[in-house]
């Protein structure tokens, strides 16, 4: 199949935005490690939709898995970006909040219970795929 940079770009954000939806409803029902994950990857993939339009390549764009890392290179291509900076908290919970063996002793389901915590997650995230959003729009409307 044959695809274009905007084509797969769109796709990469319809995926951060379902997840998002979806770690927002986990949230929502107190299942917080599952929306701490999810709200990483929604973020993650918004990153990755505005890198595939914006760089064009699909091999830079895949190197990392690290919010911290993208960000720095959506920082390099549009300052806006620097306003979501704090997103990169979010990488804590990319492995925390799923190995057991990431918290030795304890147990990712039960020791991720904080609500406010799952909250700020949840702002974050929101704030990296609405500015995606807005920018895709600019840019590839």
């Amino acid at each position: 199949m044959t695809w274009t940079y905007k084509e797969e770009s769109r796709r990469w954000l319809v995926q951060a935005q379902d997840e998002f939806a979806d770690a927002d409803e986990l949230r929502r029902r107190n299942r917080f490690y599952l929306a701490l994950f999810h709200f990483q990857q929604a973020a993650e993939k918004a990153l990755k939709a505005y890198l595939y339009l914006t760089m064009r390549s699909r091999e830079e764009v895949f190197t990392t898995h690290s919010l911290e890392d993208l960000l720095q290179k959506v920082r390099a291509l549009d300052r806006d970006f620097r306003g979501v900076k704090a997103a990169k908290k979010l990488d804590e919970y990319a492995i925390r909040s799923r190995y057991p063996d990431s918290l030795p002793g304890r147990i990712p389901s039960r020791y991720f219970d904080d609500p406010e915590e799952a909250e700020e997650a949840m702002r974050l995230a929101k704030g990296v795929v609405e500015l995606v959003e807005r920018k895709i729009e600019e840019i590839a409307p």
